[in-house]
């Protein structure tokens, strides 16, 4: 992939990545540039954990690859995108920025987005309402090893599957839908972002940070998770109507949600229009 799709990129109003782990062994950052490559966009907000400053600690790890997402990044900027970036856990120095631009850059630590049909997102990485990295930073440190370890293994296994001309797969993931104490967190997680967009007169949120893609209603609040590019390579896109999509993208184009346009609310249609 490369030149073709920068011929005929797929056209989004608003895309959202999270969690790329730029200077991380596990990034798929050939992946990240294919999908920056294949698209276009209004709106790109990066929604935390694009450098994994954590990971980075333990040993450099900066191959020209993650250069090259870098850049394909401020050229976005450069040629008209709006690129937002919202710092999460593992990129938190750059918290320290917030409110700034770097170049064509905006450096925020979260924002209120209007979809084309009306409905106000919050966004944000969700890191605040994870408890273990709010009150035990130890504790998310050594997980982080762990998943390290994960990732090593879930890297040779796709390597035997491409040998094989199987599809990627990803270990984490599928462990986290078996083991109960990840599916509770997951589910916590949720919840906790969606009380709050609710509290805060949101109609939905969008959120990163634990690595799980998802767009589902919370009691009348859309949460969407736009996943990572370790494990998934997911991200979330807006149609131009204002419908928000899943997408994979590994071995081709995936897929994994698109809402159905549904009839807005009053409120939402006075906003839009």
């Amino acid at each position: 992939m490369g030149p073709v799709e920068r011929l005929h990129p797929l056209k989004y109003r608003s895309i959202w990545l999270s969690d790329i782990h730029l200077g991380f062994r596990g990034c798929q950052a050939e992946f990240v540039l294919e999908f920056l490559h294949a698209t276009d966009c209004r709106q790109l907000y990066l929604v935390g954990d694009i450098v994994d400053l954590w990971a980075m600690r333990r040993g450099i790890h900066w191959p020209q690859s993650h250069n090259n997402v870098v850049r394909a990044l401020l050229d976005k900027a450069r040629d008209g995108t709006q690129v937002i970036l919202i710092p999460g856990n593992h990129d938190e120095l750059l918290r320290t920025h917030i409110g700034t631009d770097f170049g064509a850059v905006q450096v925020r630590d979260e924002v209120l987005h209007t979809t084309a049909d009306g409905r106000r997102l919050l966004v944000l990485h969700g890191d605040r309402f994870d408890q273990v990295v709010q009150h035990g930073r130890w504790l998310a440190l050594l997980g982080a090893g762990l998943y390290d370890l994960l990732l090593g293994i879930n890297h040779r296994v796709n390597a035997v599957r491409r040998a094989l001309g199987r599809d990627y797969w990803s270990l984490a993931g599928y462990l986290k839908h078996r083991i109960k104490k990840a599916v509770s967190y997951i589910g916590n997680f949720e919840q906790a972002l969606a009380a709050e967009a609710r509290r805060r007169g949101a109609d939905g949120i969008v959120c990163g940070h634990i690595h799980h893609a998802e767009i589902r209603d919370i009691g009348g609040v859309t949460y969407c998770n736009c996943g990572d590019w370790v494990e998934s390579c997911t991200a979330l896109v807006e149609h131009h109507d204002g419908r928000l999509g899943l997408l994979r993208w590994t071995e081709g184009l995936q897929v994994l949600a698109d809402e159905a346009p549904t009839p807005l609310p009053a409120a939402a249609m006075a906003r839009a229009g």
